[in-house]
């Protein structure tokens, strides 16, 4: 009987080993499969370098920056051009999270006309705006709250 139960939990710690190999790889996976969809999507964007353009109310304010507005990066701000806002942890990103809730290539926002959209690149924890999860390219509307990780951003005009 106690070769049987070491038998068994030799084979029970086998099987928990190779789960946490193949989520581990899973992992590494997801991160490279984001950053070659970042680097295919960037060239055909659209907008021509117009910012922002709010509808609704005829007051036409326009989208001129990126507010940090909780987080550590707190009162951070990028203006915002015709280029996608690249954010996470890799190094390369145009905001750059040292948060363990956030992906290496986490999120992007770009502009598509005259509006500019928040889209998930395959991170673990998510990206929200307000407090609906994104699960593809999303409108976002001046002063909408995205949260990614522990770090809240906004467009500003």
């Amino acid at each position: 009987m106690p070769e049987l139960v070491l038998q068994l939990t030799r084979g029970g710690f086998l099987a928990l080993l190779w789960l946490f190999v193949l989520l581990a790889l899973q992992v590494v996976r997801s991160d490279l499969y984001a950053a070659s969809g970042l680097r295919a999507a960037a060239p055909g964007r659209a907008g021509g370098g117009r910012a922002a353009r709010v509808r609704g109310g005829g007051r036409g304010k326009v989208a001129r920056q990126l507010l940090v507005t909780q987080g550590p990066l707190a009162g951070s701000r990028i203006t915002l051009d015709s280029r996608p806002i690249l954010i996470g942890r890799a190094d390369d990103s145009t905001l750059k999270l040292d948060d363990d809730y956030a992906s290496t290539r986490h999120a992007r926002i770009s502009q598509q006309g005259d509006d500019w959209y928040v889209e998930d690149l395959g991170s673990t924890n998510g990206t929200y705006l307000e407090r609906n999860k994104v699960t593809g390219p999303t409108r976002v509307p001046l002063g909408t709250p995205v949260r990614i990780g522990k770090t809240v951003i906004e467009l500003r005009s």
